[in-house]
């Protein structure tokens, strides 16, 4: 019983986060409109969470996260929301693999 609670309580928050790193996902695309916009059209900033996206514009975002090569970038605002993505998305994977583990293991 206890278990399947933390179990539960779990998926919660891992979903919770989840939903933080998607929105702030899209803040940080509405800023890269302004702040770099040939960044914007090569992660195809109008259709990155459409159906239609393309998933290689999309590795490309990740890509420029993960080697933090928004850091010599001159918008602060820019660099912060990158920041604040790039953490948020390390923290839903481990998330997501503790969730996994535990499940498994119960």
């Amino acid at each position: 019983m206890i278990v399947d609670m933390f179990l539960f309580a779990l998926c919660i928050v891992t979903i919770v986060n989840i939903a933080r790193c998607l929105s702030s996902l899209r803040s940080l695309l509405y800023v890269m409109r302004q702040a770099h916009p040939l960044l914007y059209q090569q992660v195809d900033g109008r259709g990155f969470f459409s159906v239609q996206g393309n998933f290689a514009k999309q590795i490309r975002l990740y890509h420029y996260l993960k080697c933090r090569e928004y850091q010599q970038h001159h918008d602060e605002i820019f660099t912060a929301k990158c920041d604040r993505v790039r953490y948020l998305f390390a923290l839903n994977v481990a998330l997501v693999a503790i969730t996994f583990v535990t499940a498994v293991m119960m």
